[in-house]
């Protein structure tokens, strides 16, 4: 293991040396002292017998040594394969080994649970095939998220893996996991995870996820993971056992503070850096989502997510590829984006909750909650040229003035959505956007996703118009845990006003009702898919997320806004109708683009009305009056291109 920090910042966990020794490390410096428990190839009866009882061969317990930084560490040969383990912490009393015992904090792996030991796993031993895989640039990339319990019947990695075909066929380019760190129970979102390195048991462990991303290259899709850096679930979370990990002097919605700058916050910080580190390395990932950044709370000279993008860079030279970092953040703050040299954290790109939630209530017309400060296209508008909405300016939802400008940061820098596992599993009843709106507003929404000049995602189900709601599901032990968790989410749903109690998250029928149908064999459903593998094509064919100079304009009387871009003599107009009325004679409208008029001839790319995809009617031309009409539907959008040279 390195150790580059001196001492008071090393590494952890498990690693095998090159001579065929295991080197164990763990950061205790509330302990005196700290044994390893070794339970060899016979661990679950070594859990019941009497200490030292002989019974079990290879089972044996080795003090730990200690350094000044509260670090403790153990070489050891001779370890079986996939040996468990635990540590024992604090001095035995009377001889006897009755010391209280705990899994790895860095565990790479927790075949039983939360609660019991820990494995070893040899990452290393891996055979991966995608040597010279190299990702999409992000402009170039198409997100895809995914709960691995639930895109399947099975919910795991490797049943996920064999749909990997499928969603290359898509066009999408990087399928994006929520959280795999080990949680309690056998269903959760991922966000109660409590060991951070160790991949969920019920998914299949490390190994699945190694074989998972081995498999997603050679279908030539990238793979990005959800991380959770802001707190850590409350069950089977013993991290505060060992050291001060958590802090109290600032609060999150979800629970503890993480410790990034009080004292002893310097292994903490190497901790999580580690991890990240871990999954580019150990496992391929191309890309991390960073979970709610705003709950990151850091106010030392060097924030955390600053020196973590730092580092990244630093090991990217070291493995030879850029690794990615996406933040999720409804902080509208530039400063996650600009470069470090610039004040800022150097992040390639977060998500945008205002392009969301300005194409929601232009959608559906919701307007409670944080709804409240979106309806207007214009608000859409400034998202198209900005990136954001609020970049100073007074939000009603908040109370208070909200964000700063953007200006600067590519629109690759954006990933946009019109549904995410948030704006749909925080939803009482979890209903997806086909649940909400009719045929036409689905295609419409995948319209101003798909041909926004930002990086889309899309949520799993959504291509095809998936039915079954995406609700929140957990199975905690602890009946006041479950409960907790039930009062929380019925006073966060009060804010909507929405109607009829939420399903119970511990009720295994919420999960199972959260599955994916898989009716893309099915009318509408398969036509919708096919609108969305044609509109990525387009997407691709024609570079949407080049650097290009896009011109944003919106008619708010009549719910129009309008999307023109001229690359390499190739001119693409896009509008897009909001609005309930019926609109004819576009191309007069169309040809007035602002400052600028652009003549004729305009060739009709794709118009989301067409009867092809079930359309109540499609485009139309006067040729015996030698002029061109357009008739535009209500909640539908045409694509019209031109090129200079013919």
């Amino acid at each position: 293991m390195d150790d580059s920090s001196q001492g008071f910042a090393m590494p952890v966990g498990v690693e095998q040396r090159a001579d065929g020794s295991y080197e164990f490390a763990v950061w205790a410096p509330r302990h005196k002292s700290v044994k390893l428990h070794l339970f060899g190839s016979a661990w679950r009866a070594a859990m019941d017998a009497p200490a030292n009882s002989g019974d079990y061969p290879n089972e044996r317990y080795i003090k730990m040594e200690q350094n000044n930084f509260g670090y403790f560490r153990a070489t050891v040969e001779n370890i079986l394969p996939d040996c468990r383990y635990m540590y024992q912490l604090n001095e035995p009393e009377n001889g006897r080994l009755n010391g209280t015992e705990r899994p790895d904090p860095a565990s790479r792996f927790q075949p039983e649970g939360v609660h019991l030991a820990s494995q070893v796993v040899d990452l290393g031993s891996f055979s991966w095939t995608d040597q010279g895989w190299k990702a999409h640039a992000l402009e170039k990339s198409v997100f895809y998220e995914v709960h691995i319990g639930t895109y399947t019947p099975a919910g795991t990695l490797d049943a996920l893996a064999e749909q990997l075909a499928k969603l290359a066929d898509l066009g999408v380019t990087t399928i994006e996991l929520m959280p795999v760190a080990q949680f309690p129970g056998a269903r959760n979102w991922g966000y109660d995870g409590v060991y951070p390195y160790a991949v969920q048991n019920t998914y299949g462990g490390p190994r699945a996820l190694q074989r998972f991303v081995n498999a997603a290259h050679a279908h030539g899709l990238a793979v990005a993971l959800d991380v959770v850096y802001n707190h850590l679930g409350p069950e089977g979370n013993y991290l505060s056992e060992f050291g001060p990990y958590f802090t109290e002097k600032y609060k999150t919605p979800w629970g503890q503070a993480i410790n990034f700058d009080g004292a002893q916050s310097e292994p903490v910080r190497r901790f999580f850096i580690d991890n990240a580190i871990d999954w580019f390395e150990n496992y391929h990932i191309d890309a991390l989502r960073l979970d709610a950044i705003h709950g990151i709370c850091d106010f030392s000279a060097v924030h955390f997510l600053a020196e973590l993008q730092e580092r990244l860079d630093d090991a990217g030279k070291r493995l030879g590829r850029e690794l990615i970092l996406v933040a999720e953040s409804d902080l509208n703050d530039a400063k996650v984006l600009l470069p470090r040299e610039r004040g800022g954290y150097g992040m390639k790109a977060q998500w945008s909750d205002d392009f969301h939630h300005s194409l929601h209530t232009l959608l559906t017309n919701e307007n409670r909650g944080y709804y409240a400060d979106f309806g207007d296209v214009k608000d859409l508008a400034v998202v198209l040229r900005d990136g954001w909405l609020y970049q100073g300016q007074y939000s009603i939802f908040r109370s208070r003035r909200h964000g700063n400008p953007a200006r600067g940061i590519a629109r690759s820098g954006f990933v946009v959505c019109s549904q995410n596992h948030d704006q749909v599993g925080n939803r009482a009843r979890g209903e997806r956007l086909s649940q909400l709106v009719n045929f036409e507003a689905q295609k419409l929404a995948a319209g101003v996703t798909l041909l926004s000049p930002f990086v889309p995602l899309l949520f799993m189900g959504e291509e095809y118009g998936e039915t079954s709601p995406f609700l929140y599901f957990s199975e905690h032990e602890d009946e006041i845990l479950i409960e907790a968790v039930r009062r929380g989410r019925r006073a966060e749903f009060a804010q909507f006003a929405w109607q009829n109690e939420a399903p119970d998250p511990q009720d295994a029928a919420t999960f199972k009702n959260s599955k994916l149908r898989s009716l893309d064999y099915k009318e509408p459903h398969r036509t919708l898919r096919r609108l969305y593998k044609m509109l990525l094509r387009f997407r691709q064919d024609n570079e949407f997320g080049a650097s290009a100079d896009w011109l944003v304009i919106e008619d708010d009387k009549r719910k129009i806004v309008k999307l023109i871009r001229t690359r390499n003599s190739k001119t693409i107009a896009i509008i897009f109708n909001f609005g309930g009325e019926v609109l004819d004679g576009m191309p007069k409208e169309v040809l007035e683009l602002g400052s600028r008029s652009v003549p004729y001839p305009w060739a009709v790319a794709f118009c989301s009305s067409d009867p092809k995809w079930l359309g109540p009617g499609a485009t139309s031309r006067d040729d015996a009056g030698g002029q061109d009409s357009i008739r535009l539907s209500q909640q539908s959008f045409l694509v019209l291109q031109r090129d200079e040279n013919n």
